[in-house]
């Protein structure tokens, strides 16, 4: 007898890997798999769903749930915060802002976030530091349509990322990685020369259809990112 849906799922996907379940195979209803775990119908389903947020099964409205024919592995990311990672590293952090600025938002973020016309955004430059050393630039845009009291917050001690995530959830995030060479800014800020190859990631988010922020990061040369699935 089985009450808790870990322990329904660990069994369920035992089979699957075995084969018991075999790939396109239709597995036993709800009712028949509670009956046969001996526990209630919804911890079923509640296991049913993490497999198929995990991509080992496809749910479908009246047509049941089958194995996948191809299973499908989904890479999930955390929104690191970067004082966390540089502490964790065993390094000291530091914070710095560079610069703030209200504006209008520009028609290329206009477009990538769709925001309306005359939005209004909080534009902030900010470099994070480890052991003294340039860790990371950060390139900034929040909306003020969705985040009104941003405009008043100060950023000379937190950073934008950290304060964002006390003041609101997101639904949704769009993130890109890609490598880039540093300009005369970015050569400055980081401590790098013109032209150095450099790793960055591009991030939007928003809550409920309603734009949040857009951020570019570039970390210092040399950086790597791992993540497990």
């Amino acid at each position: 007898m089985k009450t808790d849906f870990r322990e329904v799922k660990d069994d369920m996907r035992r089979r699957i890997v075995r084969g018991e379940w075999t790939p396109g195979a239709l597995i036993p209803g709800e009712v028949d798999l509670a009956r046969e775990f001996g526990c209630a119908r919804a911890t079923i389903n509640r296991a049913m769903r993490e497999l198929a947020e995990e991509g080992l099964v496809e749910r479908k409205r009246r047509a049941g749930t089958r194995v996948r024919l191809s299973p499908r592995r989904e890479v999930r990311f955390e929104i690191p915060i970067v004082r966390n990672e540089i502490e964790a590293r065993g390094a000291r952090y530091r914070y710095a802002l560079v610069e703030r600025e209200v504006s209008v938002a520009p028609d290329w973020l206009r477009a990538r976030m769709a925001l309306s016309d005359g939005a209004r955004v909080l534009h902030l430059i900010c470099v994070h530091h480890a052991d003294g050393l340039p860790y990371q630039f950060e390139d900034r845009w929040i909306s003020l349509a969705a985040l009104p009291q941003a405009e008043t917050a100060s950023f000379e001690v937190q950073g934008p990322n950290e304060w964002l995530v006390s003041e609101v959830p997101f639904s949704d995030a769009e993130i890109s990685f890609s490598a880039t060479s540093a300009d005369a800014s970015l050569a400055r800020h980081l401590g790098c020369a013109q032209g150095d190859a450099l790793f960055m990631a591009e991030r939007a988010t928003w809550f409920e259809g309603q734009a949040i922020t857009y951020v570019r990061l570039v970390f210092q040369r040399g950086h790597r990112m791992t993540t497990r699935y």
